[in-house]
């Protein structure tokens, strides 16, 4: 597979080489976000405060579906009055127990790591909510269980609908009075996210459309992803996770300050290297800061005492930062131009971004 920039001009390969329809997911981020707001409001996810606010919060989810806590917790931030733990594996902590809320996040609502959190959920007497798609495991579980449970229309790959898997999780925290969000917020990010859409559409040439400007840059390069906040560090993990799933492309991803205290060695690595008189272009590093406007004082002198290293070692540096006023709109503007930027990856390689061949044969070896 070789890296064609032309690619991402021509239409017909946009289309042709996206069957499975990724680019128009990505794009239906707005609509998303106000489906997950309704369906959350129509599940009645007021019923939580009457249990009273819970002693913490487990967000369980695997993949796209787990993503869902990362950005809950970072949107609560650190004033929040409460721990918010995701967790990625078939086993609730011991410590989880009847005054903790667990909420169980699947976008095709069988994953089995999460049906089996959501069993001990209720077999411990926590308190469950669960969010996936109607007429699922994952829903039985719930309704058996006597539990909230909030139905999104999720279509394709649960990575694509982030934000219908999301949403709910943020209307229960407002619920809760763990996070400020008044109705006219979702609208805002929605409107975000359409203007998003409309700056990173196929029909936008690269050179003014910041989805492909962002392929660009990290096509032929393997790219170091920083967040400078917790909000901007989820931000680089979904984007690390959407060029794996979507380009089938390495990254790596950290926080800062954390990342100034061990990867940050690697700009003075092999990697870091690049000869501009090598016959053939190889893969060097490149180094993704994304920015938030909330950052810690002395993490914005380690961010900035970062990029004047990289570039004094040559080291290519790509800054990204995050718009809009409430963490939920600067979180969501730093991952919808990254989903686009992975999609548009992808196909300048020419690899189509829907499936996820290894992913799905490893389920079934070990289903075996």
């Amino acid at each position: 597979m070789t890296w064609e920039p032309g690619r991402l001009d021509d239409q017909a390969h946009l289309s042709e080489g996206d069957p499975g329809g990724m680019l128009p997911a990505v794009a239906s981020s707005a609509a998303h976000i106000r489906t997950g707001h309704r369906a959350a409001v129509e599940a009645r996810l007021d019923r939580l405060a009457a249990h009273g606010r819970p002693r913490a919060i487990v967000v369980a989810g695997m993949g796209g579906s787990g993503i869902a806590g990362d950005i809950l917790a970072a949107v609560a931030g650190n004033g929040v009055p409460l721990p918010i733990v995701t967790l990625r594996s078939y086993q609730l902590p011991g410590w989880v127990g009847a005054t903790d809320l667990v909420i169980a996040v699947s976008g095709s609502g069988d994953t089995e790591e999460t049906l089996s959190v959501a069993t001990q959920a209720v077999r411990r007497g926590s308190t469950l909510l669960g969010v996936g798609p109607s007429g699922s495991p994952l829903e039985a579980i719930a309704v058996q269980g006597s539990a909230v449970y909030v139905a999104v229309p999720v279509d394709g790959q649960s990575r694509a609908n982030v934000w219908l898997l999301t949403i709910p999780l943020i209307v229960a925290a407002a619920e809760l009075r763990l996070v400020p969000a008044e109705a006219d917020l979702f609208e805002r990010v929605a409107k975000a996210l359409e203007d998003m859409a409309h700056r990173c559409r196929p029909s936008s040439e690269s050179f003014i459309n910041p989805g492909k400007s962002l392929a660009m840059d990290l096509a032929e390069s393997v790219p170091m992803i920083w967040g400078s906040s917790p909000v901007a560090a989820v931000a680089a993990y979904r984007l690390a996770c959407q060029l794996n799933t979507n380009a089938k492309y390495p990254a790596v991803y950290g926080e800062l300050p954390e990342a100034g205290h061990n990867q940050v060695a690697a700009l003075d690595g092999p990697m870091a290297e690049h000869d501009i008189f090598a016959d053939t272009a190889g893969l060097t590093l490149r180094l993704v800061v994304m920015r938030d406007v909330e950052e810690h004082p002395q993490v914005a002198r380690r961010r900035e005492a970062v990029l004047r290293l990289a570039r004094d070692r040559d080291v290519r540096v790509t800054e990204l930062t995050a718009e809009g006023v409430h963490p939920l709109e600067r979180i969501a503007s730093l991952i919808a131009l990254g989903d686009y930027a992975s999609t548009y990856l992808a196909l300048g390689y020419g690899v189509d971004p829907t499936p996820v061949s290894a992913i799905t044969e490893l389920k079934a070896r070990i289903s075996q």
